[in-house]
């Protein structure tokens, strides 16, 4: 037996050498946050999204290397978590550009979520932008949110080139609801980085989320200027909804403000809803999307960071969710459950720990 367990040792670490680098990361962050919905209190300790994950690639040779990720969530409030329940993949990279399959963010959702310092916590931008938030959905589990971590789907990213970058996926239709129809996804982003400009045009297409025959799609265009520490960004987006009774389609903006000073970080986001408008009846709802007047929402959010070290952070942060009469968008992450026209505030202390 001890035989054995030497040669299965001896292969196991031939194995792990073998790989050119082999990453252990990971976040934890976690708020205590003091809250209102429509004034009554809610006290809380909440789970920004923390993570535990493995990376790493193998050389091929000829410019072509094998990649690998396995990411999972952490929960420390709770002690809960699930292995690879956020990006996961397994992919080819070369000079063609890079392929991969797994549990991934959709190219829709990767094009704009960098520009929220919020993201990924109970004030994140989700609430108004992409309708809520899936933090790991198929075409059937999540038929609403564009803000999308899409299991069983494949992407494709181009090269670079002078600073451009084309991706593309497709959520492989592998669900069979009862309705008959055959779900997937397509989603696109055209994005720009190059010195102190950050731009970027998305498209998504859900094809038979509501039924047979019905598509929504989202659209947005987003751009960002760094000048020195100070950062601004700007999103603008339309979604649009296929419904049995109808169309539904709301639009939906955010622009956001981070300035460094040192150790010092000053972060402002504010985003608005628009009203429900399309041909569906007045009162039809996907996801915090409502048909109708007085359906539109607008959240805020003004919060400080002290940095700890290279590695850690506190902060702190005020966060106010305003809808309108009819209105029923409520927090992406960590929800508290809204009526029409509720208010949602209050502040956050938080603790972020990344290794």
């Amino acid at each position: 037996m001890h035989k054995i367990l030497s040669v299965l040792l001896a292969t196991l670490s031939a194995s792990a050498i073998a790989q050119d680098d082999v990453q252990v990361y990971g976040r934890l962050n976690v708020g205590l946050e003091r809250l209102q919905n429509d004034g009554t209190p809610v006290a809380r300790l909440s789970n920004y999204r923390s993570v535990l994950g493995f990376r790493g690639s193998e050389d091929l040779g000829g410019g072509t290397r094998i990649l690998f990720q396995i990411e999972g969530t952490l929960s420390p409030d709770t002690g809960a978590g699930s292995p690879a329940a956020r990006d996961t993949r397994l992919g080819i990279e070369g000079a063609a550009g890079t392929l991969f399959a797994g549990n991934w963010v959709t190219p829709y959702n990767g094009a704009t979520a960098s520009l929220d310092p919020y993201y990924p916590t109970t004030a994140g931008y989700m609430s108004i932008m992409g309708n809520g938030a899936g933090a790991t959905v198929s075409n059937t589990s999540d038929t609403a949110s564009f803000d999308r971590r899409q299991q069983n789907s494949v992407h494709y990213w181009t090269p670079l080139w002078h600073g451009v970058q084309l991706r593309v996926a497709h959520g492989l239709s592998e669900e069979r609801p009862a309705s008959g129809a055959h779900p997937s996804l397509s989603s696109a982003a055209l994005i720009y980085e190059q010195g102190a400009w950050y731009a970027s045009a998305a498209y998504e297409r859900h094809h038979a989320y509501q039924g047979p025959g019905l598509n929504d799609s989202g659209a947005k265009l987003a751009a960002a200027y760094r000048y020195g520490e100070t950062r601004v960004a700007m999103i603008a987006e339309r979604l649009r909804y296929e419904t049995a009774g109808g169309t539904l389609a709301r639009n939906d903006v955010y622009a956001a403000l981070t300035q460094q000073m040192g150790r010092h970080g000053i972060k402002l986001g504010i985003g608005h809803a628009g009203n429900g408008s399309g041909s569906a009846a007045d009162g039809v709802t996907v996801g915090f999307v409502r048909k109708g007047a007085a359906t539109g929402a607008t959240h805020y959010t003004a919060g400080y960071d002290y940095t700890l070290s290279r590695r850690s952070a506190l902060f702190v942060y005020y966060s106010h969710l305003s809808n309108r009469r009819n209105g029923v968008v409520d927090f992406a992450i960590n929800s508290l459950g809204v009526q029409p026209g509720a208010t949602l505030k209050g502040v956050a202390l938080g603790l972020r720990h990344n290794f």
